[in-house]
């Protein structure tokens, strides 16, 4: 280490280093960011607002659209700013804290995707026990079991990481501070930590999946039990949406926390995907092919304008 100056800050190279792409992407993103922030707080007022969705399913998308607010929001906005920005750059303290918060959002996000797939499981096999078993107390419980597994995964990677001494090269080939980026940049051996982070996101990203595929077996096999076409429609109708997010999801972030890291384009890219393009996916996939979540909207829009015209006359 006498070799090497100890530095306070990393480079963050983003996506592009030509001035007039940087442009077009700070565009495409701020679109994608807005439309984010939009379609999620819609989703939320949406369904505090009205009382017929006021049920588990959507209790758990309720959750669901304010995590994705906070999982695009500790990424967004620093990579907004770097389009614009000469200098790309990011304290080491700023750089850590950022990626305590996004592993916390995503550790989060697996667990809350596995409760929903339960709740469907539950709703689709057992539907005349459904409002028991899935009663508030307990979806208040796996709401609160997702955020303590999210942190506490976070929270053990982002100590450890503290022991890591940061010299050298502090040029990030990404565009956010997601461990996986910061190992290379070391000059104190990583591998424990690399361990952890494999260990720890294929414990919690595996065990959350085999719930979902196990939850979407049982529902596949109950469908197809039924023998009107048109129940099998109406039981089928939220799966493939929710399966879809899942997948999207899982696919691209098991792949880029349990890989090692390789510098290539295809690793943000790929982190793109799970923490940019699913939280702006999930109220259009929800929300927008959601029959009652569309008439509740209805419901509210015209409520806002008869209010509104009932003000003009008075």
């Amino acid at each position: 280490m006498n070799n090497f100056t100890v530095f306070t800050e990393f480079i963050l190279l983003g996506l592009s280093a030509d001035p007039h792409i940087q442009a077009l992407l700070f565009v495409l993103f701020l679109l994608i960011y807005l439309l984010t922030l939009v379609g999620n707080l819609v989703t939320i007022l949406v369904i505090g607002a009205d009382s017929h969705l006021h049920a588990p399913m959507y209790f758990f998308l309720q959750h669901l659209s304010f995590l994705d607010i906070y999982f695009s929001s500790v990424t967004m906005p620093k990579m907004l700013q770097h389009f614009l920005s000469l200098k790309k750059s990011i304290s080491v303290w700023g750089c850590i804290t950022q990626s305590f918060f996004f592993t916390l959002s995503g550790g989060t996000e697996a667990c809350l995707l596995s409760a929903m797939a339960y709740d469907r499981y539950a709703a689709i096999c057992h539907p005349l026990l459904y409002s028991v078993v899935m009663n508030r107390p307990l979806c208040t419980a796996m709401v609160s079991a997702a955020w303590v597994m999210g942190f506490l995964s976070s929270l053990v990677n982002n100590v450890f990481i503290h022991k890591l001494h940061f010299c050298g090269s502090n040029i990030i080939s990404h565009f956010s501070c997601e461990l996986p980026s910061l190992f290379p940049l070391s000059c104190t051996d990583p591998t424990a930590n690399k361990l952890l982070l494999s260990g720890s996101s294929a414990f919690l990203g595996l065990l959350t999946l085999s719930l979902i595929l196990f939850s979407y077996s049982r529902i596949i096999s109950a469908i197809l039990s039924i023998r009107s076409s048109g129940g099998q429609g109406k039981a089928f109708s939220t799966c493939p949406s929710h399966l879809t997010v899942a997948l999207l999801f899982y696919g691209t972030a098991l792949f880029r926390y349990i890989c090692p890291p390789t510098g290539s384009l295809l690793e943000p890219v790929v982190s793109i995907q799970y923490s940019v393009i699913t939280s702006l996916l999930n109220p259009i996939i929800y929300s927008l092919k959601n029959q009652e979540v569309k008439a509740a909207l209805q419901r509210m829009l015209r409520q806002q304008m008869c209010s509104s015209e009932e003000g003009v006359f008075v």
